[in-house]
Formats: structure tokens, sequence, C-alpha cells
């Protein structure tokens, strides 16, 4: 059983229902197959409990909002990328979200080739990351392995 080149576990968290399920029907007919929830709650329980490759989120929802669920994801999944897609975002919301690990950050309403391109840019990121951390742990540098997994920067220190 092959698998497609762009087969990899991608997670749309939006309380928009209607908004939500069409752009997984548009990003099915482009390929990328994706799952769905639509509220903090549910995208928690689903990273818990499948750990997807990349995430989509909205910012604004009800419960524990965009913000929150990507906070907690980059603490215990530093190596899910994590692409914020908001209506209603501002300034200090992106900056926020840069700061807490978000591969991008991206207003709607978004072309969805473009948007495409990021998930699948997300995607090339993740398996860097991972791939990086294991050289470096099979070479016994398991620092150095541990902070490229937690997602830290050399110029960072």
């Amino acid at each position: 059983m092959s698998k497609d080149k762009d087969h990899f576990k991608l997670l749309l968290v939006d309380d928009e229902e209607e908004f939500v399920k069409a752009l997984a029907e548009r990003l099915e007919m482009r390929d990328l197959e994706s799952d769905t929830v639509f509220d903090g709650e549910q995208a928690i329980g689903y990273v818990e409990d499948k750990e997807p490759d990349v995430m989509v989120l909205d910012l604004k929802m009800p419960g524990i909002d965009g913000i929150e669920v990507l906070r907690q994801v980059k603490k215990a999944y530093p190596d899910i990328q994590v692409i914020i897609l908001t209506g209603h975002g501002t300034e200090k919301d992106e900056k926020r979200a840069r700061e807490l690990g978000a591969f991008e950050y991206l207003e709607k309403p978004v072309d969805v080739d473009k948007l495409v391109d990021r998930i699948r840019g997300a995607y090339k990121k993740r398996l860097s990351n991972i791939a990086a951390a294991a050289t470096f742990a099979e070479a016994g540098q398991f620092d150095t392995a541990r902070d490229i997994y937690k997602g830290k920067d050399e110029e960072e220190e």
C-alpha cells in the first residue's frame, strides 16, 4: 500500500462549522485530507489522541481560544506545525501567535492555493525538524536534539 506524498495528518479547527467543512472539501479537491473539530477543547483532545502533523487553527472561538490552544499544543507537542487562520485577528494577536511558535499567520478570506502551499511547507518543516533531531541524537548530541525537538533556536541563547 503506497501513500500519496501529501498524506499526513491535518487538523482544521474553527467554530464556524460551515466554513471549516467547506474548507475541508476544497482541500480534499487538492489532495489534502483533513479532520475537523469545532472548538478549542476538541482540538486539544484530538491532538492528545492523534497528534496531527499540521493544524490550521482559528483564533476567536468560544471556550478555549486559539492562542491558548496554540500555547498548549506547542508546549506538549512542539513539532506540530500550527497555521493560524483568522478573520478577526489583530497585530497583537499575530505577534503573540508567532512568539508562541505559529508556523504562519493568515487572515480570512485566504486563497486556498496559498493555504495549501503553507500547509505543505509546514509539513516539510515538521519532517526536517524530526530528521535533524534524530541526526543529532544518533551522534550522541542529546541536548542539541532535545533543543531542536522543542523548537529552540541556537540564536536564542
